[in-house]
């Protein structure tokens, strides 16, 4: 059984009827003392139910967005609402509906498991019987059953990661935030992790993602904002946004060695490179597919066995427009 089944939850029907966002940020500002200006009038809302990734370069105002919504930053200007509830008016309403798997470890690591995820309950008023049925739920689906009783000290960076999400949601939050949820984590991990992020999105929640594997925000997130100089730069539909790439890179590993691509006629839309004798590197503009080039070669006698992205798609856009300077 999910904690959060794949069908839409009843609790979660009360914002889409209202037509309310999960996240309202507008015009939101943050100087820091000595005049370091991190947010510069930020808008951002982020629908119910949406997967969401907001990337950014380091100190480009991500960490103090996700600062100003768990209420750790006060903010210099501007609204924030989480589920209809204004931080500034309702605050005690909005951190319910709010949970928060910080970048760094927080916890007691002399504490076992199961009393870090259970006083974490308390804090939002769970009853104990509750929490420790809930508990059982997520540590099962978390894979942390065997590691109940275990301090905390004791756990792998990646089950200690795992640990921090069970505490995130015993409190059944509508809003789950995510700071680098898969730092330092395996790919095995990781893989599981994703899965397990996707079954609790199919259910209605609500998710934001901060991460610097620009992969895994193409895999998981529906929507991404990237933020830059506490801007946000570009925000809307994943696929819709990868359509602004010219171009996309793609490796070619061919059957035989090459020994006739100079000679090859140009084709229109590609550039072509020889990286080693079996290797190929092509640039293929939006207006021409893979196809076209894989058939194109194969007249001139050149067979491709196997293809791969040169780069993430999201990783090119994100160069595309983040400065550098």
């Amino acid at each position: 059984m999910l904690l959060y089944p794949k069908s839409t939850p009843l609790r979660y029907y009360t914002l889409m009827l209202e037509n309310l966002p999960a996240i309202h940020i507008h015009q939101l500002t943050k100087t820091y003392p000595g005049g370091l200006q991190a947010l510069k009038g930020i808008d951002l809302t982020v629908r119910e139910g949406q997967f969401f990734a907001l990337l950014g370069p380091n100190g480009a105002g991500k960490s103090t967005t996700i600062s100003i919504l768990c209420s750790l930053v006060n903010k210099t200007g501007g609204t924030v609402s989480i589920c209809g509830h204004n931080i500034d008016t309702d605050w005690s309403k909005a951190k319910t509906c709010l949970g928060v798997v910080p970048q760094e470890f927080n916890f007691n690591i002399f504490e076992p498991c199961w009393q870090i995820v259970v006083n974490q309950a308390g804090y939002y008023g769970v009853p104990r019987d509750v929490a420790l049925k809930r508990l059982d739920v997520l540590f099962d689906q978390l894979g942390l059953s065997d590691k109940r009783n275990e301090q905390a000290k004791n756990l792998s960076g990646g089950f200690k990661r795992r640990l921090m999400i069970a505490r995130a949601l015993i409190h059944e939050p509508r809003v789950l935030i995510l700071d680098e949820p898969t730092a330092g984590v395996d790919i095995s991990l990781r893989r599981s992790m994703w899965q397990f992020l996707q079954e609790l999105n199919n259910g209605g929640m609500t998710i934001i993602l901060t991460t610097h594997y620009l992969e895994e925000a193409e895999a998981l997130c529906k929507e991404v904002a990237i933020i830059d100089h506490g801007k946000i730069v570009t925000h809307g539909n994943t696929q819709d946004l990868l359509q602004q790439l010219n171009a996309e890179s793609f490796i070619l590993y061919c059957t035989a060695p090459i020994d006739t691509l100079s000679a090859l006629p140009p084709i229109s839309g590609v550039a072509l490179r020889q990286l080693d004798p079996l290797c190929l590197e092509a640039d293929i503009d939006q207006n021409h597919t893979l196809t076209e080039l894989i058939t194109y070669l194969q007249i001139h006698g050149i067979t491709v066995g196997r293809i791969r992205n040169k780069a993430n798609r999201l990783e090119e856009l994100f160069l595309k427009l983040v400065n550098h300077d």
